[in-house]
């Protein structure tokens, strides 16, 4: 296995600017507002989201859909805000931020975790390129998918800039196409009566659709310190998650709603709010403008979530993000290849149960208790991480098989934080800890 090279330097390797695996990023090497901003604005305002948002408000109606879209990104702002303004403030990614909580080696278990996930998501929504090619356009679905892993790979590849870049042209784009769509949609089946939509399948409840939300951006939020690591302070990496959560996000969802309460939605039981089927044979231009959409709207998730992945392996096995990228993006093609997006509902609801315990307990640790933490002598395994984490999820579990209704989501997350400062009672304080070390 490599060892880690060296970053303190000139901080370049090769060609390419330095990523910053394993170790903070150094003050000066840090990016203004406005570019981590395009991070993580593009990163959610895709097509997905607007799909999950129109699914919650076939089965709610508009009304409660909307409402139950913003609770969700509510808690998201909170939550991805938290571990935004520690990856701001100490410039770590979520791998060595996770050590701080979880121990020098338990870290693995969580690192590992959440970097698989982000993978398959990776491979999911390059599964969905091919799948929304072929059924737009009648293009051969497997040559779609090798195209798109080789793009979104060598985005990926070219680091942080790259994403910066991509994340300014997809929610462009989505805006564009969806103004697009929305004045196509009225000429189809007007707009009157959205507001008054009741929602037809009645199959999720409102908890449900919170817990929904929550789950679909789980895994890259509480990896936003990959992302947010970059902002000059904790403030700036808060504001730019903002851009995401509340905002990016929730307009994509509302956008999702707005197209099947019109009424102007295909198949809106699987389908949702995809409103790529209402830009497709009204000319040579307009379907040249879908084509590029997708591939840089779907992209930029893929290329986000192949760099989360990326980062947080480099610093398991302790090699470098870009042989990481290269590695993992053909597995994820593969991935693609063999249908594992078809699994999408079975592993959303693991995100929903199994991850966001994980931020709350470094939320609680990192930020409400963090004196107490950065004080701690280090240790390979922090059991009272992975007790808090245990209990989060078990309750989670409970909620999913018993009480849907309510939202497995918010109740792993509140349960794990609560369990944490719990077991922490009795605990030496800040002071003692220092006159232990003293």
């Amino acid at each position: 296995m490599q060892t880690p090279v060296s970053t303190t330097a000139l901080g370049q390797e090769g060609t390419f600017a330095e990523e910053f695996e394993h170790e903070p990023v150094p003050l000066q090497r840090r990016h203004s507002l406005k570019s981590v901003t395009a991070v993580w604005v593009g990163f959610p305002m895709v097509l997905t989201q607007a799909v999950f948002g129109g699914i919650i408000v076939y089965n709610l109606g508009f009304i409660e859909g909307a409402s139950a879209i913003l609770l969700g990104n509510l808690v998201l702002c909170l939550y991805v805000g938290a571990l935004s303004y520690v990856a701001g403030s100490t410039g770590l990614n979520f791998a060595m931020q996770a050590k701080k909580t979880f121990g020098a080696k338990g870290y693995s278990v969580a690192c590992g975790l959440l970097s698989t996930l982000v993978v398959g998501w990776y491979a999911f929504q390059t599964g969905l390129t091919g799948a929304t090619i072929h059924t737009a356009f009648g293009w051969n679905m497997t040559a779609v998918i090798v195209v798109a892993t080789l793009l979104y790979t060598a985005t990926t590849f070219l680091g942080i800039r790259a994403l910066a870049i991509v994340g300014m042209m997809a929610p462009t784009l989505f805006i564009i196409m969806g103004l697009i769509a929305l004045v196509l949609a009225s000429l189809k089946s007007g707009m009157a009566d959205v507001w008054h939509f009741k929602g037809l399948a009645h199959g999720m409840t409102f908890g449900g659709a919170i817990s929904l939300v929550i789950a679909g951006f789980a895994d890259a939020g509480t990896m936003t310190a990959d992302f947010t690591r970059w902002s000059r302070n904790g403030r700036e990496g808060v504001l730019a998650s903002l851009s995401a959560f509340p905002l990016a996000n929730g307009f994509a969802f509302l956008f999702g709603g707005v197209i099947v309460a019109a009424g102007a939605a295909i198949n809106p039981t699987h389908n949702g709010g995809d409103f790529m089927p209402l830009l497709t044979g009204h000319g040579v231009l307009l379907t040249a403008l879908a084509l590029v959409f997708v591939f840089i709207n779907l992209g930029s998730v893929c290329a986000h979530c192949l760099y989360n992945g990326a980062v947080g392996y480099s610093h398991l096995l302790k090699n470098r993000m870009r042989v990481l990228t290269l590695v993992l993006g053909i597995l994820g093609g593969v991935a693609a290849i063999l249908g594992i997006w078809s699994l999408f509902p079975y592993w959303l609801s693991l995100l929903g149960i199994f991850v966001p315990p994980i931020g709350a307990v470094m939320i609680m640790d990192q930020l409400i208790l963090g004196q107490a933490a950065r004080l701690r002598a280090d240790a390979d395994f922090h059991p009272r991480a992975f007790a808090a984490w245990a209990l989060g999820s078990a309750v989670a579990i409970v909620f999913h098989i018993w009480m849907p209704q309510y939202g497995e989501a918010l109740a792993g997350l509140l349960v794990s934080g609560a369990a944490y400062a719990a077991l922490g009672l009795g605990q030496p304080s800040r002071e003692a800890a220092l006159d232990t070390i003293t």
